[in-house]
């Protein structure tokens, strides 16, 4: 691992900051970003804005009762119990991956990568600015999601009570979780660069978090604890709830630095042991 991921030398920050040049310069001039800005707030704002649901029974209840259900789940829930505690900032995951998979698709469908590893051969460098460029974007589609979310809220005239504390910890923690997602993405997007279609169809799918649910499923039903599901990507980023507290943010930033180390150096392995283009 340190022949293939050497982060101590001056060289490697000094190339990093040129890559980050490039990338958040392409991030801020291309619509893309924007749009997905857009869609981060339009989203919840709908969402919340829907202020009735039917039950399988046919009954008409509240879909939510307060602002805050629409930034994160009232407790930590692996397993859905209905679409209010699905419908939270844990969708900006699915829609940032989605918007990855097309930023870093672009790479590869104009020819920018065989240009850049020409000139630019350390793949580990590719890997990491494309994860950070991708988590800052992600970050900020969290605070356009809180925003939408508010003001859907707002206009339904919802409950405005919550813990302040626990609030923010749950909204920090989410955004924290940004980096680990977006090394997954970025690292979806390296094994299916030549299938476009099916890396965004990947990042949708990991984005949901399916997986993780299922394993919850399995696990509640064979009464074992829940704790080790936050160590997962989608477990952490589920235990970001409104009943948060200061480990929460800690057990989130941990898992996200972590997760983004294996898929970082996994990356560089898969592209220097592959036809990059």
């Amino acid at each position: 691992m340190t022949k293939e991921l050497k982060f101590d030398s001056p060289r490697f920050v000094d190339r990093i900051r040129g890559m980050l040049g490039v990338d958040f310069y392409r991030l801020f001039h291309t619509p893309l970003f924007y749009i997905f800005l857009a869609i981060s707030a339009i989203i919840p704002a709908m969402v919340s804005a829907m202020t009735t649901m039917t039950d399988p029974n046919g009954n008409t209840i509240e879909m939510y009762s307060n602002v805050w259900q629409i930034i994160a789940a009232s407790e930590p829930l692996y397993v859905i119990r209905d679409i209010a505690d699905y419908a939270n900032m844990n969708m900006v995951f699915i829609f940032g991956g989605i918007m990855v998979s097309i930023f870093i698709g672009h790479d590869y469908k104009s020819g920018y990568v065989k240009q850049l590893f020409t000139t630019h051969p350390k793949k580990q460098d590719y890997m990491v600015s494309k994860t950070l460029t991708c988590a800052f974007a992600m970050a900020c589609m969290c605070i356009t999601y809180l925003i939408g979310g508010v003001a859907g809220g707002l206009f339904a005239r919802y409950d405005w009570s919550v813990s302040a504390g626990s609030l923010i910890l749950a909204i920090l923690g989410k955004m924290v979780m940004s980096l680990g997602w977006a090394s997954l993405y970025t690292f979806l997007n390296v094994i299916f660069r030549k299938y476009f279609g099916i890396s965004v169809a990947s990042s949708f799918f990991f984005g949901t978090g399916i997986l993780i649910i299922g394993v919850a499923a399995i696990v509640e039903t064979l009464g074992l604890p829940t704790f080790m599901l936050n160590m997962f990507l989608y477990g952490s980023s589920v235990n970001a709830c409104l009943a948060s507290h200061f480990g929460t943010l800690i057990m989130c930033a941990f898992v996200s630095v972590m997760w983004t180390f294996v898929y970082i150096f996994a990356g560089t392995w898969l592209l220097n042991r592959s036809d990059v283009y």
